[in-house]
């Protein structure tokens, strides 16, 4: 009897582990399709205002190029469409650990030529976006090794 108790016991822990597990990955789901909105609206579409609708109350900027909070995307978004009104960003990789996305992107603002490859990483608090943080590097135009940076 007392083995039959640990068993029930024991079933019950993986089916909340397993609800648990579930939920988080739903959760983490939907920020990868939050980010990826937002990254298409912004750098892509290089629509502020379309941008805007997945981005929270404030936006806290680490790039330490780029001016904080959202008078610096705005501002952003309008020098690369002035400057690089065909530029696009292909996100290659998309990962999630709880509230932050991480996009590995191949980024060209000039059509033809190589880019840079991009690694941005975003903070979410309740489904919007509030803190990004990212990492640059221009393709080179001779490899060292025969891996893609891709």
């Amino acid at each position: 009897m007392k083995s039959l108790r640990l068993l029930v016991v024991a079933a019950c822990l993986a089916a909340v582990s397993l609800s648990v597990h579930a939920r988080e990955t739903a959760r983490e789901k939907a920020n990868i399709r939050t980010v990826e909105a937002l990254y298409d609206a912004a750098l892509n579409e290089k629509d502020f205002a379309k941008a805007r609708t997945y981005i929270g109350d404030r936006y806290i900027q680490h790039n330490p190029t780029a001016r904080d909070g959202l008078e610096g995307l705005k501002a952003f978004i309008d020098f690369l469409r002035a400057k690089f009104p065909q530029s696009h960003s292909d996100i290659k990789q998309a990962f999630a650990d709880g509230n932050y996305v991480i996009l590995h992107v191949h980024s060209v603002r000039v059509p033809g030529t190589r880019g840079r490859a991009i690694v941005d990483i975003f903070r979410l608090e309740n489904g919007k976006v509030v803190e990004h943080w990212d990492v640059v590097q221009d393709i080179p135009e001779h490899d060292a090794n025969t891996n893609t940076m891709f």
